[in-house]
């Protein structure tokens, strides 16, 4: 029953669809396929018979069919079938044979599975009508569509979400906050499955919505950021036009209530206290106060402002942009003994004013700031502070150049002591009373040194030298008089020898290191010992500079070439200075346009006598000579005398004595003497006497006996001692030519010696005698030269003769 029951629901719900589209899908009685009919096709038309055509109606199904039967959706037939199950009907297409099966032999369709139209709207499929025995194609093939029937299975949904808005506070009434839209899956060309329309479930009493296009807007002109910044409204939007039974969906939108200034700034508190020392500099800040503001952002900027009169003088107020705090500074210095306690009024109003809410109040709010001022012991103070003195150059050292006043400020009023800066004036020109302040010269000034001397003074009090002062003090020196004028330059003036006379030869000008305050005036006159001149003249011009010119015709370079004029020069004084300098003039040949040629250099002096000052300068010339002749010949002489008795005292006889001694000959492990045999073959010459000493022979002993008595070298014949005479020479010749030599003659001993050399061997090397028998006491008649020698081979001779003996 209930099956029954639910089909013959289902039945009546697609009548009712099937009559609800027929004003939009006509019903066909007799559909022909694609094709169908056309003239000549031999498939439909056999022997001359009549064409045929497919037979059915539009074809729907309901989505979302939830019965266990299949769905019954329509039937497909052929004009030619006779109920007698002859023809056979197929389907293809989309879902055919899963979704959608027919009965070959009615042609019924059925749908065997649930179907959404929100997923696929309609299905297209193609039909055949074909012979059961012969399997031919009866009827062409025909597409037909299968349109799946919407219901109201899907809700409203908003799909932007979440949704955040704003409006400004205190917006009228209607101000539009933002739009929501809602969307609907069902199909919204058929019924009102797909009609929306939106209403406020939370947030009602602030905001409403349209119910068609989804605008919010607010409902309420009084909305305060203040109170309350930020509200979660709950739209719902519901389909089938909001009647009974339509789906709906919700989302909720918070609505951000934004900020303007219509709150004015205020100070927390009415009266402020502060307290600073009276020495604190100027900027120095006090404190800081801020009123406060109820809005945000740039609402909230503030700028603040004394506005009374003793404030504004005395202290700054400045708006700290990070914190909006007023800043109150020190504007002039305090002073703890002339007011202890100031009064400020500040004041703070916002940057940026709404005009639209002028009418809520002033924008401004002011409070009261006491600043108490704290005593220090503080140091002295310059009264007044000119810090410009004056004093004549030629002041004498003591003279008063000016005083300085300083006064303890603080109300123990201590005394002042004074003292200078000695950094200031390492040369201690100037010196001050301690205890007047009184500043005098302490060395004779000059202002042409230094025309301004800048020195710091110091002030302290006299029981606390911490607290000290400073005051820069310039000191201008006045000009005196006492530099004389002098020429600008050595001036040297060129005459042609054709020159004639009131020629300009040169214009002369001069300088003075005096600056007198009237301006400088300068004089000029040729010198009293150029009176006698007659060549040239000189013309003072009047503004401080002369000319000088020719006196007569024509100039003679044979006789004279150069010509010295003496210029006086005076300034104005006082008193008036003067002095005298030289202008050289040259004669010069000149050619026909006056371009001078050449000029000779011998110089003729205009005047006859020499001035005082050149005369010195000759006589210190003079006077250095004499003195430098003198010092070289003291010191020649000096020389000479030093050299005389270092060769009187040079007897050549200093015996050399060293710690290391050799082996002599019998030391044969050191050195190998077989070299030196080898060279040479030594023989023994014995002297004919065998006597004593010098002293022992006659006085006409034959000195070639005494010079044999000595071994001597036997020259080998085969020996070449070329090389060796050839040095020898070539530095006897190098010594006979330097003089730079001593004045003595030099015994140098080589170690060889060449032919024919007068003086046998003194070397006792090798010897063919024995030590024994040789007799050195000869060596004691050579001289005291040889003294020290003769007295060593004696003592070795006596040595000797204990041991025999």
């Amino acid at each position: 029953m209930a099956k029954g029951l639910q089909g013959f629901l289902w039945a009546m719900l697609l009548l009712f669809c099937a009559i609800q589209e027929l004003g939009s899908w006509a019903m066909h009685t007799a559909v022909e396929g694609p094709g169908l009919g056309e003239p000549g096709d031999p498939a439909l038309l056999a022997g001359g018979r009549v064409k045929r055509g497919w037979v059915w109606n539009q074809f729907f199904v309901v989505e979302e069919y939830t019965g266990t039967e299949p769905l019954y959706v329509g039937k497909i037939h052929s004009d030619s079938d006779e109920g007698d199950g002859s023809i056979k009907y197929t389907i293809s297409g989309e879902g055919a044979g899963t979704i959608f099966l027919i009965d070959e032999i009615t042609g019924d369709i059925h749908a065997t599975e649930r179907l959404d139209r929100e997923q696929k709207t309609f299905y297209t499929l193609r039909a055949q009508a074909r012979d059961r025995q012969t399997d031919q194609l009866l009827e062409p093939e025909s597409e037909f569509i299968i349109k799946v029937q919407d219901i109201n299975d899907s809700e409203p949904r908003f799909l932007e979400g979440p949704y955040i808005g704003s409006v400004a506070e205190l917006s009228p009434v209607g101000t539009s906050v933002m739009q929501v839209m809602a969307s609907d899956a069902d199909d919204p060309t058929y019924g009102s499955s797909a009609r929306v329309v939106y209403s406020v479930l939370e947030g009602e009493q602030h905001f409403t919505v349209d119910s068609k296009t989804g605008v919010i807007r607010t409902a309420v002109a009084d909305l305060d950021r203040e109170t309350q910044d930020r509200y979660e409204v709950v739209i719902r939007a519901t389909d089938m036009a909001g009647q009974l039974g339509g789906l709906s969906g919700s989302t909720t939108v918070t609505i951000v209530v934004t900020d303007v200034n219509d709150n004015p700034p205020r100070f927390p508190q009415k009266m402020y206290q502060f307290s600073i020392v009276e020495t604190a500099p100027v900027g120095t800040a006090i404190g800081r106060v801020k009123a406060e503001d109820s809005d945000v952002g740039e609402n909230t900027d503030m700028t603040y402002q004394v506005k009374d009169e003793e404030g504004v003088e005395m202290f700054k107020v400045t708006t700290d942009s990070n914190t909006q705090e007023a800043v109150i500074t020190v504007q002039k210095p305090l002073d703890y003994e002339s007011k202890k306690v100031h009064t400020v009024v500040v004041e703070a109003l916002n940057k940026f004013v709404d005009p639209r809410f002028v009418d809520l109040g002033t924008f401004r709010d002011q409070t009261i700031v006491r600043v108490s001022v704290l005593d220090v012991d503080e140091p002295p103070e310059f009264r007044p502070p000119s810090n410009l003195m004056e004093v004549q150059e030629d002041a004498h050292v003591g003279s008063v150049v000016g005083v300085v006043t300083a006064l303890d400020p603080d109300t123990a009023n201590h005394p002042v002591r004074y003292a200078i800066d000695r950094s200031t004036d390492a040369e201690r020109i100037f010196d001050i009373d301690a205890k007047t302040g009184a500043i005098v010269t302490g060395k004779v000034l000059d202002r042409e040194t230094a025309g301004w001397h800048n020195i710091t003074v110091l002030a302290m009090e006299a029981d606390n030298h911490s607290q000290v002062s400073r005051a820069s003090l310039r000191i201008r020196i006045l000009d005196v008089n006492d530099n004389p004028p002098e020429l600008a330059t050595p001036y040297e003036a060129a005459v042609c020898e054709d020159a004639k006379p009131g020629q300009l030869i040169q214009t002369i000008s001069v300088v003075d290191r005096d600056e007198p305050q009237s301006g400088h005036r300068f004089y000029f006159t040729l010198a009293p010992e150029a009176t006698n001149n007659h060549h040239f003249s000189l013309l003072d011009i009047q503004d401080n500079t002369a000319a000088v010119h020719t006196q007569r015709v024509g100039f003679n370079r044979q006789e004279q070439d150069v010509y010295l004029l003496p210029i006086l020069v005076v300034d104005s004084g006082p008193p008036a200075l003067s002095s005298t300098g030289t202008l050289t003039i040259r004669v010069c040949g000149c050619d026909s346009s006056g371009a001078i040629q050449s000029c000779n250099s011998t110089a003729y002096v205009v005047s006859a006598t020499l001035s005082p000052g050149a005369l010195i300068a000759l006589l210190v010339c003079v006077l250095i000579l004499v003195v430098l002749v003198l010092l070289i010949l003291t010191l020649k002489r000096h020389q000479k005398s030093h050299l005389t008795s270092e060769d009187d005292e040079d007897m050549r006889d200093n015996v050399i004595k060293y710690n290391d001694e050799g082996g002599g000959e019998q030391d044969t492990e050191a050195y190998d003497m077989s070299a030196l045999r080898s060279l040479y073959d030594f023989s023994e010459i014995k002297a004919g006497d065998g006597g004593g000493g010098p002293g022992e022979g006659a006085p006409g002993r034959n000195p070639s006996s005494e010079l044999h008595a000595l071994p001597q070298w036997v020259q080998s014949p085969d020996l070449d001692f070329s090389v060796f005479r050839d040095y020898i020479c070539r530095k006897v010749e190098q010594a006979d030519e330097d003089l730079s030599v001593p004045p003595y003659d030099s015994f140098q001993t080589y170690a060889f010696e060449g032919s024919d050399s007068p003086v046998p061997s003194l070397s006792s090397i090798n010897t063919w005698s024995s030590g024994s028998e040789q007799d050195f006491s000869y060596l004691g008649g050579w001289g005291p030269r040889f003294r020290q020698l003769a007295a060593l081979y004696a003592g070795r001779r006596a040595d000797e003769d204990s041991e025999d003996s």
